[in-house]
């Protein structure tokens, strides 16, 4: 169904519209047999991405995140008259975790006044908890999580719809790097076997939105995302030889001191790397989720996600050219 204009739908507010999971979410909904009205928010409305949207028929509107008051009163302004609201917070280097947690607690804020029926927000696990304190730097997550609380601390009706590992990481930081026998390897201070949840980010994250929606009211407060559950050494070899690109890929445990040096090589700032490290530690001693069941959280969808042989068949060209 094409994207409603009609004053007596609801209007969907989407966070982020022109990103990897606020683009998911409008996709998902434009596919849904119910009339929804968009309204997109975009730092750039000059962007192709913004520009195309308008086109679908999304009202998009320029949103600075940045919480001062200035802008908190103009995401108030933008939220006005929603339905529904859909938020996420991107994590930049040189994002402080105060940053973070303030960022989603004004979209918290702004939605509460705007009185939406429901809230979904893309939260992640607070790895501090999960470890027990063991891992205490991981402040991506742990400021989403703190965002999470928020919520049920000021009773806004909400879901907590988390995103798995992007599929999108292996055609970017997470790519295989070419080796001098011309083979291709995969680096990490991670076990081999280390499993963790993925999803195809941009192409189906949307689709646990729509379900939580669509479920609303009665259906979870949490929804934990996971299209596959595979081990490093599965990733790359579904990436190797007799799969899809013909090329050898391995994966290669490394220590956690040359993990470290990799990022500093990269350009990445000691902040980022120290949180980096808690962050792959606490994922692979405790898990993705911290060990929660995610199989309630696959019931109800419109359709099934991809699985990472099915991503990677549809950008093979992406990643031949990663495998030149």
């Amino acid at each position: 169904m094409t994207i409603s204009q009609d004053a007596s739908a609801p209007l969907i507010v989407v966070v982020g519209a022109t990103g990897t999971q606020g683009g998911s979410v409008i996709k998902a909904l434009e596919e849904s047999d119910k009339p929804y009205r968009m309204r997109g928010f975009t730092r750039d409305m000059s962007k192709p991405a913004a520009q195309e949207l308008t086109k679908k028929g999304v009202e998009m509107v320029t949103v600075d995140p940045n919480p001062t008051p200035e802008n908190k009163a103009k995401v108030n302004q933008a939220f006005e008259g929603a339905t529904y609201a859909f938020a996420v917070t991107i994590h930049a280097v040189s994002t402080s975790k105060e940053r973070e947690s303030a960022e989603g607690k004004m979209f918290v804020d702004a939605a509460k006044a705007a009185k939406v029926k429901l809230f979904i927000w893309s939260g992640q696990e607070n790895y501090t908890e999960v470890s027990g304190g063991k891992y205490t730097r991981a402040d991506h997550f742990d400021a989403k999580a703190a965002v999470t609380q928020y919520c049920k601390d000021t009773g806004i009706p909400f879901v907590n719809v988390e995103a798995a590992i992007h599929y999108q990481n292996f055609l970017g930081p997470s790519a295989p790097r070419k080796q001098p026998d011309g083979t291709f390897a995969m680096f990490a201070a991670s076990s081999p076997d280390s499993l963790a949840h993925l999803i195809d980010a941009s192409g189906d994250y949307g689709l646990w939105v729509r379900k939580a929606i669509d479920e609303w009211p009665g259906g979870e407060t949490e929804i934990l995302t996971s299209a596959d559950f595979l081990s490093r050494a599965a990733i790359a070899s579904t990436l190797s030889k007799g799969k899809f690109t013909g090329k050898t890929v391995k994966y290669v445990q490394i220590s956690q001191e040359q993990q470290a040096k990799g990022m500093a090589a990269a350009g990445l700032p000691e902040d980022a790397i120290i949180m980096l490290t808690d962050m792959y530690n606490c994922l692979g001693e405790f898990g993705f989720y911290g060990g929660k069941d995610v199989g309630p959280s696959q019931n109800g969808l419109a359709r099934r996600p991809r699985t990472f042989e099915e991503f990677v068949k549809e950008h093979i060209e992406q990643f031949n050219r990663i495998l030149a």
